[in-house]
């Protein structure tokens, strides 16, 4: 198998699904072109210059792409690699397709049709109080843990490391320029332009301030790294959406695509053979990286390229309060998470690309490593071009870096660049991660406000300046403090199976609005069907962790506080699965056409 083949067909297959799919959910299930006709979006309703500020589509689109397209895309398909390129190829297309891309459009509508109000308050009006406050905190638990692992990543890519320090910092003042620029003048081309030129050179300048004295300041420790990340995020949590998120998330959305479509090009040119088989051995669970079998740990792993209730946040905290049309719904929902998709598909074939050997002695530690008989083929000179030790790397971003060097080492031009490139795709990698963060930050403000309003009504108002710095600090003060003390490394693994619940949560709501307003009650398959799929693989998998990891003495993973958290988890799932379950018994008895006379267009 090369991997050409696997890119022709993905990008085909993606392809087809925004123009038929894709039309289809806009036109026919969310009526968008209809509610461009009746109703202004909330961006245009409530602009305030702030918050809801009326955005261009690919602006939009590009904040959009850079706020849900964290470490999921990147890093699941490299650690799901250990089944086989298969299971991660089959589970990212059609769950892209499938799952992932109605639920961001259906969760995006949602938050839209109530004034860009998070996925707490849309449950709470759609599905009663009772489920609006399990969704509320299940999304704060969900949020809280993704800002603080997420922001680890971040923390250790630019630990002691001056040249990621500085090109990833000088994003920032670029992006406000930016904003300032577009806002003062409308020209979005020339403020594009001048900020990727600008950005590309504070890329390039990166390596010179190392033994400088910028570099010796720049050098930073993890603890401190660990306090300025916060502070950031406060800053763009709090600041109006133009001046600093939008434009650093937009132009950061170049690099990203920018370097996967490098990487499709060197794919095309090198045409590299997979070097894994279709399945491993690991399928049926004991794997290195993986403990448990190939389902429904496939499902958990592999997320954001897939499906991931993180999207859920941003489809109903930053974007909803951003669109200036309805019909943009679908390039910036659903066609994103196409491109995610393929973002992913394209880390898969970087892991698979590696021989065997070369993968799990980088995503093992060297004692588990030892056990497996598997010999190194290429390790050794790799690490050589690269400058670095590779074994025992574990976690995936490093596997990415390694995995792209690796192919495009082929080009005959490229060989005295392979440590340059290894730095420059870390480095990727931190940028790519940190405009999640920033953008959750937001989200996490958003939720805070809603959530506590309920006891002090003033914080609902998001235009009210205390109650967006108290919430705003609050958030960064939560996660920060998991960060700096460490804390959120003995629950990361919840986030697998806790992510995909909130997906879950995102398609209930997204069904019962179907059901309110298609003309058809069939349509509310196009929700189900993954709901159903979902739902279950995430309460098989929560349960098989809780047994055989969390509450099990014999793991060297046992944990009493996360196998409480994970039962709290799939508790408030159960809550809200039979609350919605009562709301569309209590709908269908009402005619469809009544149904949609009464809550559509």
């Amino acid at each position: 198998m090369n991997a050409v083949t696997i890119v022709v067909g993905s990008i085909c297959i993606l392809l087809i699904a925004y123009r038929l799919y894709g039309t289809f959910m806009a036109a026919k299930i969310l009526k968008l072109e209809a509610m461009d006709a009746a109703k202004k979006t909330p961006a245009h309703e409530l602009e305030d210059g702030k918050d809801f500020v009326p955005t261009n589509k690919w602006v939009t689109f590009g904040h959009h792409f850079a706020a849900i397209a964290a470490a999921g895309p990147l890093v699941g398909p490299i650690l799901a690699a250990q089944f086989g390129y298969l299971p991660g190829l089959i589970w990212l297309l059609i769950g892209a397709v499938i799952g992932g891309a109605v639920h961001d459009a259906v969760v995006l509508f949602a938050s839209m049709r109530k004034n860009g109000q998070s996925l707490s308050e849309v449950a709470k009006a759609e599905l009663g109080p009772v489920a609006g406050f399990c969704t509320g905190l299940a999304m704060l638990f969900i949020i809280t843990i993704t800002m603080a692992g997420l922001s680890m990543v971040v923390l250790h890519a630019l630990e002691n490391n001056p040249w990621g320090t500085f090109a990833v910092g000088i994003t920032i003042p670029i992006a406000m320029g930016v904003g300032i620029y577009h806002r003062m003048t409308g020209q979005l081309k020339g403020a594009t332009i001048v900020g990727f030129v600008l950005i590309m050179v504070g890329i390039l300048l990166g390596p010179n301030i190392q033994g400088t004295a910028l570099g010796d300041f720049l050098t930073l420790k993890a603890s401190t790294l660990a306090i300025i990340l916060p502070v950031y995020a406060f800053f763009a949590a709090a600041l109006p959406v133009w001046l600093l998120l939008a434009p650093r998330d937009y132009l950061s959305t170049f690099m990203k695509i920018g370097v996967f479509g490098a990487l499709i090009v060197g794919v095309f040119y090198v045409n590299p053979t997979i070097q894994f088989p279709a399945l491993t051995e690991f399928i049926n669970g004991g794997g290195p990286i993986v403990a448990g079998p190939v389902w429904p740990f496939i499902s958990i792993t592999i997320a954001c390229g897939a499906i991931s209730g993180f999207h859920a946040f941003v489809g109903s905290g930053t974007t909803p309060k951003m669109l200036n049309r309805w019909t943009d719904i679908k390039p910036v929902a659903f066609g994103a998470m196409l491109v995610e998709c393929l973002v992913a598909i394209m880390a898969l074939i970087a892991a698979v690309s590696l021989q065997p050997g070369d993968y799990f002695a980088i995503n093992s530690s060297p004692a588990v490593f030892a056990t497996l008989g598997i010999d190194t083929v290429h390790l050794k000179e790799l690490a050589a071009e690269i400058g670095m030790n590779l074994e025992g790397r574990t976690g995936g971003a490093v596997t990415l870096a390694v995995g792209m060097t690796y192919i495009f080492t082929k080009l005959p031009w490229f060989e005295n660049l392979a440590s340059f490139f290894f730095q420059f795709v870390i480095l990727f990698e931190a940028v790519f991660i940190l405009t999640a963060i920033d953008s959750g930050t937001r989200v996490a403000r958003y939720l805070i406000q809603d959530f506590f309003g309920d006891f002090y009504k003033p914080l609902k108002r998001t235009n009210w300046l205390p109650g967006n710095i108290f919430a705003s600090a609050l958030a960064c003060f939560i996660w920060g403090y998991l960060l700096f003390s460490g804390d959120i490394s003995s629950i990361w693994a919840l986030f697998g199976v806790s992510n995909q619940l909130m997906a879950s949560i995102g398609l209930i709501i997204g069904a019962t609005i179907v059901l309110k307003i298609a003309d058809k009650r069939w349509y509310m398959l196009t929700c189900l069907i993954p709901l159903a799929y979902l739902y279950v693989t995430v309460n098989v998998a929560g349960y098989w962790m809780i047994k055989n990891v969390y509450l099990n003495t014999a793991s060297k993973s046992y944990s009493v506080l996360n196998g409480v958290l994970s039962i709290v988890m799939l508790v408030l799932g159960l809550i809200i699965i039979i609350a919605a379950i009562k709301k569309w018994m209590e709908l269908w008895k009402t005619p469809q056409q009544e149904l949609a006379k009464k809550y559509g267009i």
